[in-house]
């Protein structure tokens, strides 16, 4: 105990005393905090406009804060801060649209609309706002609590009862279960996969030997692993929004004059004991869904809202308004699942190194870029008196976290009722800018004319995924973990003499392939069935 509270005070210290940012009356300013307060204001501006989300507005700024940062270690944490708050304010901005104009900033608002817009039209606009910030910063602060909490102790535990070919299993089980989860065709999501590895073997590999290279120079190191996730992600999705614009006149719809009654405009009395419930029982299925990789957000918010739907028309009084009707419990119910996620979501990042999502995508690739950081079971090595540098950078994440809570309870509710006016921006000028300012942040990272050819023909794909129905986050995680993966792999086959049954030597490694395999088989049936 006395470790962890040292490694929690260098962790607050390293927050606090870190990178300077300026100097105020001859006080340097901190950069962790202030980029923390500058990311949860872009996240709420992001979440607000619809066509945007908080993982295109991470992939855009990251680019950009490592150039400004530099590669230093001490650029890890303002550059994680600035991540953790879009991260946050994204999915609490999502909520503006959805109530105001019926229109979700994001995919996990749109259940949020049910009963967000009802409410709007009833002249209740600022109350339904009122209650999603609220819903949802509990939720999210649930999930960092169990967060801080349960890593450390995860990662430990996997550190401690997994050698190389339980790693290997547990990782080719994390691939596995995103596929057939993800999308609603296990042999598409297979497919991702398959081409994710495809991609991330390309270059010259641990043999030292030419991969897929067909003798191009360029192709010698491989695909930039911002370029390819940057192109899939975010690309791709320009390139649909393009196609949408081609095909119709304007991009969203008219802004709709929503109706105003100060009488009933603000928090009831009585609302905080009635949505308590609610909030309480998706903060728990959201925190349960963002801590097992690959499910997201948006099924926590459709769990979230149904099960609270049940609840509602079971314990219902006569007079009370029904759910889809304007009923606060159904912006409750959904809120505090779909932000529950955003921390239970870095529980497999930081004890595993497996990304859940796409937020903790980014998450992984400023690690990578900047070095100095590997998140996984390694970073839990209590060894003070001797300082583990990784260690320290995981407790300021954790007070990074809290402080981007501490933000979100105060000033987040103002920014986010203010945010309204996004929505009005046209797509013909949105997404050019966001094209430009991606492609530029590419080359500015990497200063490679090839670095963009890689980057749109990345983007072309995700577009040709996208119009088939082929899911892009498998794709993106197993372009990540490949190198884990056959490191791994690698390690275990030479640890074991050369057997190439290395997997099934202990009962660990066996229940996991087995369980890869169920998952493909059985989640998969159950998720063309739904």
């Amino acid at each position: 105990m006395t470790e962890i509270l040292h490694y929690i005070w260098l962790g607050i210290l390293a927050v606090f005393e870190g990178h300077p940012l300026f100097t105020l009356a001859g006080i340097a300013i901190p950069a962790a905090p202030v980029m923390v307060l500058g990311g949860l204001l872009t996240g709420i501006a992001v979440g607000a406009t619809p066509g945007l989300a908080g993982p295109m507005a991470m992939a855009i700024a990251l680019p950009i804060l490592i150039s400004v940062f530099g590669f230093t270690p001490d650029a890890l944490l303002p550059v994680f801060g600035f991540l953790i708050g879009i991260m946050k304010g994204a999915t609490v901005g999502g909520a503006v649209p959805a109530i105001l104009f019926n229109m979700p900033g994001t995919p996990d608002s749109v259940m949020t609309t049910l009963d967000g817009y009802p409410m709007a039209k009833a002249g209740q606009p600022r109350r339904a706002l009122r209650i999603a910030q609220l819903s949802s910063v509990t939720g999210d602060t649930f999930s960092d609590l169990v967060l801080f909490v349960c890593a450390p102790f995860l990662a430990v535990a996997v550190e401690a009862y997994l050698d190389l070919p339980e790693k290997t299993a547990l990782l080719i089980l994390s691939i596995s279960f995103i596929a057939a989860v993800i999308g609603n065709s296990r042999g598409k999501g297979l497919l991702s996969v398959a081409l994710g590895l495809i991609a991330a073997f390309v270059g010259t590999g641990q043999a030292l030997t030419p991969r897929l290279t067909f003798g191009d120079a360029d192709l010698s190191s491989g695909f930039s692993m911002v370029s390819a996730v940057l192109g899939v992600l975010i690309i791709g999705e320009i390139l649909i929004g393009i196609e949408g614009l081609w095909r119709e006149s304007r991009f969203g719809k008219k802004d709709e004059k929503v109706p105003h009654d100060p009488a009933k405009d603000d928090l009831q009395p009585g609302d905080i004991r009635r949505i308590a419930p609610y909030v309480a029982r998706s903060a728990f299925i959201g925190t349960i869904i963002g801590a097992l990789p690959g499910i997201g957000s948006t099924l926590a918010a459709t769990l979230g809202y149904t099960l609270g739907a049940r609840r509602h028309f079971k314990r219902s009084k006569p007079g009370d308004t029904p759910f889809g009707e304007g009923a606060p419990e159904g912006i409750a119910a959904t809120e505090a699942a779909n932000s529950a996620v955003s921390g239970a979501n870095l529980i497999p990042v930081l004890s595993l190194g497996i990304p859940g999502n796409a937020a903790a995508v980014f998450l992984i690739l400023a690690a990578d870029s900047i070095g100095g950081f590997n998140p996984g079971p390694q970073v839990f090595h209590f060894t003070a008196p001797q300082v583990n540098p990784e260690l320290v950078t995981a407790f300021g994440i954790f007070t990074l976290m809290s402080i981007g809570n501490i933000l979100n309870w105060t000033i987040g509710g103002r920014f986010m009722r203010s945010m309204g006016i996004l929505t009005r921006i046209p797509g013909p000028i949105l997404l050019p800018v966001v094209l430009l300012v991606t492609l530029t942040a590419i080359y500015v990272q990497q200063t490679s004319f090839f670095a963009l050819w890689v980057t749109l023909g990345f983007g072309v794909l995700g577009y040709v995924f996208r119009r088939s129905g082929v899911p892009v986050l498998p794709f993106v995680i197993a372009f990540i973990l490949a190198g884990p993966l056959e490191q791994n792999a690698r390690e275990a086959f030479s640890a074991t003499g050369g057997d190439p049954w290395f997997l099934f030597h202990s009962a660990t490694s066996i229940a996991l392939i087995l369980a890869a395999i169920a998952s493909v088989l059985f989640l998969g049936r159950k998720q063309v069935k739904r």
